[in-house]
């Protein structure tokens, strides 16, 4: 058997796992051959491909990325993007194929399976954390610690200079990332896409630590909203998904603050360092767990399923139902860490 690997959407760390221990348990235990697809959908859609044997997957697992490259084009709006794949598909002769990605990802394969009788098993991959049917995706944990350590860094710039510090973190449509961040890095705000937010109440929180000699840290995904306005965008372009691009939140909020307070306010914002760079020792677990479950998906002839996190174990999902809604953070979650707040 020929099984082909993609890595579609954003890159995040722990891609290179999952790739390695797919291979290495396809090529080891099942005597299967493999194809790598570049860049994402752009691959299989074009027929560009790389050798993806066992030496091409040493010494990869520490790496941030994805060797196979990765990419949001979306098939379902390319020219004849269906039947382009799928001859692909046939003149490689890949007999089936993982696709590791988030929520668009794995909406194409899914459509795809169902819908074309390509026979996909998926892997959830997004720091944001927002797959349903999952309870954990890699990439979330390395994102959260390196937004931790630079709120951690930034509390000691923000008491020597007595000033506001807002950190705009990714979270487009879920707080996961800030809710988890701000948690651990002490932040005395922490502002989640699925709350819209009261300006005059930040301010009155960010009032009250001045007054017990803190400067505070206010923390925003960048896909929150305040009670009375819109989404803060960079600008009106649309990716190949439909999503608009997101930034400026953070900024906004500290011009606000500073006005309202009269207190300095600055904004840093995290953006793609939270993407980049050598993955948790976490996400190297799960990602691997992730990878040899998901050759085994494809050993059974299991597919239209997806692997996942639930408690400690891993378990196959139908892909439709990872994708059918995001997990965004409940109600009762964000209020138990409100205690923190101000």
């Amino acid at each position: 058997m020929r099984v082909g690997v993609l890595t579609g959407g954003g890159d995040c760390p722990g891609l290179n796992a999952v790739i390695r221990a797919v291979v290495r348990k396809g090529v080891q235990e099942y005597g299967y051959e493999f194809t790598g697809f570049r860049d994402g959908w752009r691959g299989p859609l074009d027929g560009v491909t790389v050798p993806l044997d066992i030496p091409a997957v040493r010494g990869i697992l520490p790496r941030g990325g994805t060797v196979l490259g990765s990419s949001r084009t979306n098939p379902l709006n390319e020219r004849d993007g269906i039947r382009r794949i799928t001859d692909n598909l046939a003149a490689l002769g890949v007999d089936a194929l993982i696709t590791i990605g988030g929520e668009d990802t794995l909406g194409v394969a899914t459509r795809l399976t169902e819908e074309y009788g390509v026979p996909c098993v998926g892997v959830p991959k997004t720091i944001d954390n927002d797959l349903s049917a999952t309870d954990y995706t890699f990439g979330f944990d390395t994102a959260v610690g390196i937004a931790t350590e630079a709120i951690d860094r930034l509390h000691t710039t923000a008491e020597s200079h007595m000033r506001v510090l807002v950190v705009e973190v990714m979270g487009r449509h879920s707080g996961w990332i800030a809710l988890h961040s701000g948690l651990a890095g002490g932040a005395n705000v922490i502002l989640i896409p699925e709350h819209p937010f009261d300006v005059d109440q930040v301010c009155a929180w960010v009032t009250s630590r001045f007054r017990a000699s803190y400067a505070p840290i206010v923390v925003v995904a960048e896909g929150a909203v305040p009670r009375d306005g819109d989404l803060v965008l960079k600008d009106r372009s649309l990716d190949a998904f439909g999503h608009v691009r997101l930034s400026g939140v953070g900024e906004r909020l500290a011009l606000e603050i500073e006005k309202r307070t009269g207190k300095e306010a600055r904004t840093t914002v995290l953006g793609h360092v939270q993407r980049g760079g050598t993955p948790s020792a976490y996400d190297r677990w799960l990602a691997t767990r992730f990878g040899l479950h998901a050759i085994d998906c494809v050993r059974d002839g299991d597919f239209g399923t997806m692997v996942a996190l639930q408690g400690t174990n891993i378990v196959r999902v139908p892909m439709a139902d990872a994708t059918a809604q995001l997990k965004t953070v409940p109600p009762e979650l964000y209020e138990e860490v409100g205690v923190f707040f101000g």
